[in-house]
């Protein structure tokens, strides 16, 4: 099989990164994330939308509950182990292909989604593009704000790893920057969500998902969430709609 050149949907598909997101914590992450995602979805009820590096199964799952008709694209083979049961079950659908590269044509599906994929591409300019080449509608990502604690990730990397054990670096992104680039691909910004002003290694060593939903829902009230969130949930959508 030809190697692609951005393939870190791999890891991110795998067992080993989906214990970052297992236990009461992990959930209560992952329902925020669903929460949102739900809302930004709910003007294309039925939409047909690709999951681009979606073999992590975070959201793939809960699109096809909400009456979605979700294709996942993963770089290779071992990235739809975790969405399998969709799959077995004809719920979604898998395909294997370039994430700089889809094989699909313009304007293909309704809805593009990629979370836990944008920060870890090198190339992601055109990354970005072909999101939204092949996006009738709307494209949905997920990114680490430069904006927010992670100002100081490089310097905090080394006891991040220790506390964490599997974490890895990251591109965290300016919003403006992001814009720009959707822009010049014939995207705007439509809404957003800003999931946690506090560091999610933070919530997860303190393991006690109330505690973290109050702490949260606390700094959303200050207006903290709002000016220094992260991930952002970054919603777009094509000009002219």
């Amino acid at each position: 099989m030809v190697a692609f050149p951005e393939t870190a949907d791999i890891e991110t598909a795998s067992d080993d990164y989906a214990r970052r997101f297992a236990g009461s914590v992990g959930k209560w992450f992952l329902d925020v994330q669903t929460a949102a995602t739900l809302r930004l979805l709910a003007p294309y009820s039925g939409a047909r939308v690709l999951d681009v590096g979606g073999g992590h199964g975070q959201i793939a799952g809960a699109l096809v509950e909400q009456g979605f008709d979700v294709t996942v694209l993963g770089s290779d083979e071992v990235c739809k182990a975790r969405i399998q049961k969709l799959l077995d079950e004809r719920r979604a659908a898998f395909q294997i292909g370039n994430v700089l590269d889809l094989p699909y044509p313009d304007r293909h599906v309704d809805v593009v989604i990629s979370y836990r994929l944008l920060p870890h591409v090198a190339q992601w300019q055109r990354f970005l593009a072909e999101l939204c080449r092949v996006a009738r509608q709307a494209v949905i990502v997920d990114y680490p704000e430069v904006r927010s604690v992670n100002a100081v990730a490089p310097l905090l990397f080394g006891l991040k790893k220790q506390l964490e054990g599997n974490t890895r670096t990251y591109i965290s992104f300016r919003q403006a920057d992001l814009l720009a680039e959707f822009q010049r691909n014939g995207f705007v910004y439509s809404d957003q969500y800003k999931e946690f002003f506090f560091p999610m290694v933070l919530h997860r060593k303190l393991g006690a998902p109330r505690l973290s939903a109050a702490l949260e829902s606390g700094a959303r009230a200050l207006q903290l969430t709002r000016l220094l969130g992260s991930p952002v949930i970054l919603k777009v959508v094509r000009e002219g709609q």
